[in-house]
């Protein structure tokens, strides 16, 4: 697979990662350990080297299972975690990123992902307690350690990013985009684009919406995390069809599966935007896979903008309490 760097910092990726989130957080029923362990390897044989992780996936099985699976692949692969929630009796309880609860969650993720450092550092959410002036000077201060590499963000403001790159250099800001979330591009994405720093897109596949696989009969499985967002209630699934005929018809054209379309089109974006779908699904991965191969020309991108551009997507992302303390 052709590799992408992340801005202007030298971390170079696969075109596509592995966003491993669904492994054991949010999108019930989970693969059995085995299988996750396999997905995992399998990606790296198909040339995929990014894989993002977090501490609060679980929490902490998520890493465990990273670590596990990609021990013996430790030098092909490029692994992201996070920090910035404090975690209680197994649950995810409100954002801290203080000094020493970022320098806590370090030493855990290292020990869970069985590394000597950690490629890529993310501040999960952003601690309105805590100046990220603080929270950059921590990283930088790791960095030097050697216990981690490189430092990014997510879902972060302008104003927010821009502070902490005068402190470090943060390499990557990972925050949802896809076809159908796209408030980024008025002032989040001319802001790295500045600062020379990638953007790695979280849910670039509208949480499996994108793939055509979800429709309006849909059930989801009791703590699946659609089942409590306003964008997968019936009537707003009924509505947003209208985009995923759109993706069709270039699916169609293109002899590809609507998902590929997807990931496609936000490859198509910009040369430093990486997306990082998820599965838990050999078949759906080597898909996902494939979508670095697709091309579409200038004319093609035009005709998608101006018809995306003309279709009202119904449902916000998350309830407001969900969008405010989780960083999904």
């Amino acid at each position: 697979m052709l590799k992408r760097k992340l801005g202007t910092s030298g971390l170079e990726v696969s075109a596509i990662g592995l966003g491993c989130m669904g492994i054991s957080f949010s999108y019930y029923p989970f693969p059995e350990k085995k299988d996750a362990i396999e997905l995992i390897r399998k990606a790296v044989e198909s040339g995929v080297n990014f894989f993002d992780t977090a501490e609060v996936y679980g929490p902490y099985t998520n890493e465990e299972i990273v670590g596990e699976a990609l021990a013996p692949l430790r030098d092909r692969a490029v692994i992201a975690t996070k920090f910035g929630f404090n975690i209680q009796d197994g649950k995810m309880v409100g954002v801290n990123s203080h000094p020493e609860q970022i320098r806590k969650a370090v030493e855990g993720s290292l020990k869970r992902l069985n590394v000597d450092v950690i490629d890529l550092l993310y501040q999960h959410r952003v601690d309105p307690n805590v100046p990220i002036e603080d929270v950059a000077g921590t990283v930088k201060d790791l960095i030097a350690e050697g216990k981690v590499k490189y430092f990014g963000l997510s879902e972060a403001g302008a104003q927010t990013i821009r502070r902490a790159h005068a402190v470090l250099s943060v390499s990557a800001l990972q925050s949802e985009y896809s076809l159908w979330t796209r408030q980024h591009e008025k002032e989040i994405i001319p802001t790295i684009e500045e600062l020379g720093i990638g953007l790695v897109a979280f849910s670039p596949l509208g949480k499996g919406f994108l793939t055509g696989k979800i429709d309006v009969n849909t059930k989801f499985a009791e703590g699946d995390l659609r089942s409590k967002l306003p964008r997968f209630t019936e009537e707003a699934r009924e509505a947003n069809t209208t985009l995923l005929d759109l993706i069709n018809r270039f699916a169609e054209r293109k002899n590809a599966t609507p998902a590929q379309i997807a990931l496609a089109w936000v490859l198509a974006q910009k040369p430093w935007i990486v997306p990082i779908p998820g599965t838990t699904k050999l078949h759906r991965l080597e898909e996902n896979i494939g979508a670095a191969n697709i091309e579409f020309t200038a004319a093609e991108l035009q005709e998608m903008e101006t018809a995306s551009r003309q279709i009202k997507i119904i449902g916000e992302r998350y309830p407001e309490a969900l969008e405010k303390t989780t960083g999904l």
